[in-house]
């Protein structure tokens, strides 16, 4: 401190400038704080937008026969592929969205409940825009144990 001739204490310039960088700092991590909200903001559109199910004709359900190609235990859907047999000899993929894994295990399901190469039977609403695929509704495994996991939406 640097006392004057009136006797009032003044702070020294080194002070003062510690006491800047002091406040450049606290704005500093405010700025930091602020863009982590808006980067974790941007980031979490996700999960709150792919839950719509308009993708699905939910009016009308569509069984396929196949055999699975893979199945993927994971949140927020589970999903498998089956490929299909077409009547003119080619085939088809049929991708079919399931619930989560904590649902799935309610309604009776496992992580290995289906492997690939297993022929299975499988109900789906299937997608409005005509491409193979659907919502899972329900299945027959190769055991002939049939499986119901319907997503309510």
């Amino acid at each position: 401190m640097i006392v004057d001739f009136s006797g009032a204490r003044q702070p020294s310039v080194a002070h003062a400038r510690g006491l800047q960088a002091r406040r450049d700092r606290r704005a500093g991590r405010w700025g930091v704080r602020l863009g982590a909200a808006v980067v974790l903001l941007a980031f979490s559109t996700p999960a709150w937008v792919h839950h719509s199910g308009a993708m699905f004709d939910l009016n009308k359900t569509v069984q396929i026969t196949g055999t699975v190609m893979e199945f993927h235990w994971t949140n927020p859907h589970s999903n498998f592929k089956v490929s299909v047999p077409n009547p003119n000899g080619t085939y088809s993929v049929w991708g079919v969205e399931m619930n989560s894994p904590n649902n799935l295990v309610r309604a009776g399901w496992k992580r290995t409940t289906i492997k690939p190469g297993d022929k299975v039977t499988v109900t789906v609403r299937p997608l409005r825009d005509g491409t193979p695929g659907g919502q899972y509704v329900s299945i027959v495994l190769p055991n002939g144990e049939r499986l119901g996991g319907e997503q309510k939406r």
